[in-house]
């Protein structure tokens, strides 16, 4: 397997549970805190793509996203989903779990995270 990369946030109860599990499980992973080492617009809408759209990518449930104008919540072009993840990274859902250029999974589920990576620990 190519190298695991584990994007989030470092202090989101989420992604310290995804963590947990890949070092319980005995899989090598390297995290980035997306506050830190923001994600390039490139790699944002590759995500996009990859998941089927920016609504797969963004957590609309999270409280960044329900304080947000209305006028905001309907980002009409790829440029403006990259303006609004620039100027907002917590709208990320996390964590983003990336294996070369693909996108493994977002969020963190223990049985997706079995199917996909069990096999690699």
């Amino acid at each position: 397997m190519t190298s695991l990369h584990l994007y989030g946030l470092k202090r989101c109860s989420t992604c310290v549970k995804a963590m947990r599990w890949l070092e319980e499980h005995g899989v090598a992973y390297e995290f980035v805190d997306y506050r830190d080492q923001p994600i390039g617009p490139d790699t944002l809408e590759q995500w996009s793509n990859q998941l089927g759209g920016w609504e797969k990518l963004v957590n609309r449930a999270s409280m960044t996203w329900r304080n947000l104008p209305a006028e905001r919540k309907t980002p009409g072009s790829d440029a403006e989903w990259k303006s609004l993840i620039a100027e907002f990274p917590t709208l990320i859902k996390r964590p983003v779990t990336v294996s070369g250029a693909d996108v493994l999974a977002v969020g963190f589920n223990e049985k997706k995270f079995t199917e996909l990576l069990g096999k690699h620990a």
